[in-house]
Order: structure tokens, then C-alpha cells, then sequence
């Protein structure tokens, strides 16, 4: 565990330029999951890329992202959280740069994982930095604006990539760039640092390279199935290397040599409310991904809508995720966080069911898409906040970067799996109704998972969890 001591210099720190840096950095890392749907009709155009190996294009982030937060949260629990979360930064910012100046669909894939390893070392740092910092008092408030801008730069990627694919596609990379600079600038003065002294165990590589494999192959297999046939030797191959290798991680987390951190932490999902959170945010992330992509092949191929007009088309939803976040914070802190998650999770899983029963091939967005779009938006807002709430909840300080870093994890290997389902449920039917409501379909399905997931937590209350560990001043 992490010792207690806060030097005076860390006192001085402005909590207020803290959260401002690392929400900056949360919202490229969420915002570069999803800002690249949009431009798939013009990435597909400019590179001659059909839509399944464009998929890898969001997949090589979100596996890379996934399989490397819990051991990018030990890192930066042994060297320091600071460091990690600007080496990250600045990883990020390169990546940016070369998805940028791409050449084919393989070097953007490479360059989207380069992205991958610097959003996971901001993500794995950047609660724990914002908890370190602020007072107990205030800290279930920092965590709603954490949660919140995470989830609103992931709904947000369509309508601002649809903005800047009018340009070119690569401004949907270079847009990161400002942002990181100046991020880098600012937190290089007022990030203080803080580590856990006891902590001196190395990262498993092999367990990490084992779940990327297993989470790759799953995936491959959704995605190449419904074109090389389900019985095809390659894609049962597939299936069967994802299921050993999972079985491989679970056996090499648990019998882990001492000197290494686990890529999973087994000991953290005898916490129920922790297991139920990290199970709950993978089905509802999956769903959310699906719907989103889902709806951005609709309306670019079913409706015709331009990447500018299906952008804004899909900016109620998020609109309303941010306006929800903060109350629905609040609602949680006295109602329980799985109650408000799972109306949450609800709500979504209705607004698929809308667009379900009543788009049509005509376009009518007003009464046909907008209503669902709202019942989205809202489920986003009351879910996001409480389920990381939850999450938290059952962790002892000692644990947090660790178990932020696996929570993060499970929403980002939700995601994977949404985007590989839906190219499955809409295979050979993108843009056409039929597709459309499988994929909806799918959506509610999801949803409806992660809602009865999230109420089986009950009324767990946002965290306050004690005083900070030992920080050094910048």
C-alpha cells in the first residue's frame, strides 16, 4: 500500500489546471476511439480499404489501448504517475503525427497502435493524479468530470470528424496535435508526482501479449466470418486461438511469478461491486460502439447524409451525455450508482428499440432518429459517471491505478467487440435496412445486459478514498 505522507508542496498544486490538463488528455484519448467512423467513406476512397480492413483502423487502437492499461497503471505506480502520464502524451502526439501522414491501410494501423500504447499510459495515470490532488471532499466531483469528458469525446468523434474529413481525413489525426503541446506545457508545471514506494514488480509480458492475441483473434474472426463463411478453416482456427489464449491469461494471471504484476489482477474481481462495474461497462461499451458506427453506415449509406450532415446529425446524443454527467454524478453519490447506471443502460437499450421499430428507408430524422438519439444521450449520461463510481468504490487506495487501469480496460475491449459484432450482424447489407436493424437489434440486446448487470450492484456510493499517497513537487 502506498504511504500517506503529502508534503506541503503538493498542497500548492491548482486542482483546477490539474483537471484541466488531464481532461485534455482523456478527451483526445476517448474522442480517437470513435472520431475515425466517420471518415471511413473517405479513408476507404484514399487508401482503396473496404469497410472490414478499415475496422482494424479502431481495432488496433482499442486492442492496444485495452491490453496495455493495467500494466501502463503498475509502471506508473513504480516510476512515478506523472512521468508515465506525460511519456503518454507525448507517445500520443506522435502517433497522431504519423496516423497523419499515413500512406496505406497498414500504416495507419500501425500508427493508430502507437496512439493505442500513449492513451494508455494518460489513461492508466490520470484518475490517480486527479485523486491525488484533490481533497477527499471534493474528489467524487473530479471523478463525475473525468467520466464525463471521457464519454462525451467518445460520442463526440463523429460530428467533429465529420467537420474535419471536409478537409481532408488527416485532420482527423493532426487536430490532436495543439492540444497535446499545450497539455504538455501545462503539465509539466502543474502536475505534481506521486508514486507507490513499495511497489517493485515488473509488468507481465507474456500474459499482456497473450491477451492481445486473444482479444485480435476473437475479433478477426467476428469480423472475416460472414465473408470466408463460419466454417471456413481460418476463421474456426481464429475462434479456437482466442479461447485458448483467454484461457492462457487467466491461468498465467493466476499463477503470476511474484516478481510480476498480472495482466489481470484476479484479487480486485472478488470485489463484487468491482466485477459487476467492469462486466457492466464491457456490454454497455460494446453497445455504444455498435450504435455508434452502426448509425454512422446508416446515415451515410442508407439516408445518403453526407460526413458533415451524419455528424451533426448524431450531436443530440452527446449534447445531452454532457448535460446528464454531472447531475447523474450526483444522483448516484445518493441513490447508489448501480440504480442510476442501470436506468441508464435501460434508456439505451429503448433508444435502440426506437430507431428499431421506427426508422425506415425514408429519411425522417425528426420523428424517426432524434427520439432515439435522446434516449441514448441521457442513457450515456447516467451510465458512465456511476458505473466508474462504482468501480472505485470497492477499491482500497492502494489499488487504484491498478483497478482504474483493468475498469478502463473492460470498456475498451467492450468497444473491440461492439464494432466486430456490428460489421458481423450488418455484413453484406451496410446501408441497407435490413443490416440497420440488426445491428439496432444488437444494440438492445447489449444494452439490456449491461443494465441488469449494473442494477445487480445495488447502491454502491461514489468513493472517498482517504489521503493521497506520497507526492514529490514537480
Amino acid at each position: 500500500m502506498s504511504t500517506t505522507a503529502e508534503p506541503q508542496a503538493a498542497r500548492a498544486t491548482r486542482p483546477g489546471l490539474v483537471l484541466l490538463v488531464v481532461s485534455a488528455a482523456v478527451f483526445l484519448a476517448s474522442l480517437d476511439l470513435f472520431i475515425v467512423n466517420v471518415a471511413f467513406p473517405a479513408l476507404s476512397r484514399s487508401l482503396d480499404a473496404s469497410t472490414t480492413a478499415l475496422s482494424w483502423v479502431l481495432n488496433g487502437y482499442t486492442i492496444g489501448f485495452a491490453a496495455l492499461l493495467a500494466p501502463a497503471g503498475r509502471v506508473a505506480d513504480r516510476i512515478g504517475r506523472r512521468r508515465v502520464f506525460l511519456t503518454g502524451l507525448a507517445t500520443f502526439g506522435a502517433g497522431s503525427l504519423g496516423c497523419a501522414l499515413a500512406w496505406d491501410v497498414g500504416s495507419l494501423v500501425a500508427f493508430r497502435v502507437v496512439q493505442s500504447v500513449g492513451a494508455a499510459l494518460v489513461t492508466a495515470t490520470s484518475l490517480a493524479l486527479l485523486l491525488h490532488t484533490f481533497p477527499p471532499a471534493r474528489r467524487a466531483q473530479a471523478i463525475a468530470v473525468w467520466s464525463a469528458v471521457g464519454g462525451v469525446a467518445a460520442a463526440l468523434g463523429p460530428p467533429i470528424g465529420g467537420l474535419l474529413v471536409e478537409a481532408s481525413w488527416r485532420w482527423v489525426f493532426l487536430v490532436n496535435l495543439p492540444v497535446v503541446v499545450a497539455a504538455l506545457v501545462v503539465g509539466l508545471r502543474v502536475l505534481p508526482e506521486s508514486w507507490d514506494e513499495h511497489e517493485t514488480r515488473r509488468p507481465d509480458v507474456v500474459g499482456t501479449a497473450l491477451l492481445v492475441l486473444a482479444v485480435g483473434a476473437l475479433a478477426y474472426a467476428l469480423v472475416d466470418a460472414p465473408e470466408r463463411g463460419w466454417g471456413d478453416a481460418v476463421v474456426v482456427a481464429s475462434f479456437a486461438a482466442a479461447v485458448v489464449a483467454g484461457v492462457l491469461v487467466a491461468v498465467r494471471a493466476a499463477r503470476a511469478p511474484a516478481e510480476l504484476v498480472p495482466v489481470l489482477p484476479l484479487p480486485l474481481f472478488r470485489a463484487r461491486a468491482f466485477a459487476l462495474a467492469c462486466l457492466s461497462i464491457a456490454a454497455f461499451m460494446a453497445a455504444f460502439a455498435a450504435m455508434l458506427l452502426g448509425n454512422v453506415l446508416w446515415l451515410t449509406g442508407g439516408w445518403g447524409y453526407t460526413a458533415v450532415e451524419a455528424g451533426f446529425a448524431l450531436v443530440p446524443g452527446p449534447l445531452l451525455a454532457a448535460l446528464a454527467a454531472v447531475p447523474a454524478g450526483r444522483l448516484g453519490a445518493r441513490v447508489g450508482c448501480g440504480v442510476v447506471a442501470g436506468a441508464g443502460t435501460a434508456l439505451f437499450a429503448l433508444g435502440g428499440l426506437w430507431w428499431l421499430t421506427q426508422v425506415g428507408a425514408d429519411a425522417d430524422y425528426l420523428t424517426a432518429f432524434l427520439p432515439g438519439q435522446l434516449l441514448t444521450g441521457l442513457g450515456v449520461g447516467l451510465t458512465l459517471t456511476n458505473l466508474s463510481a462504482a468501480a472505485s468504490s470497492a477499491l482500497p487506495p492502494g489499488a487504484l491505478a491498478t483497478g482504474t487501469a483493468t475498469f478502463g480496460a473492460s470498456r475498451q475491449l467492450g468497444a473491440t467487440l461492439g464494432v466486430a459484432l456490428l460489421l458481423a450482424a450488418v455484413a453484406r447489407s451496410s446501408g441497407e435496412l435490413p443490416g440497420a436493424d440488426r445491428g439496432w437489434l444488437l444494440v438492445v440486446v447489449l444494452a439490456a445486459g449491461a443494465s441488469a448487470l449494473a442494477l445487480a450492484i445495488g447502491r454502491a456510493q461514489h468513493p472517498d478514498l482517504g489521503p493521497a499517497p506520497r507526492e514529490e513537487a514537480p
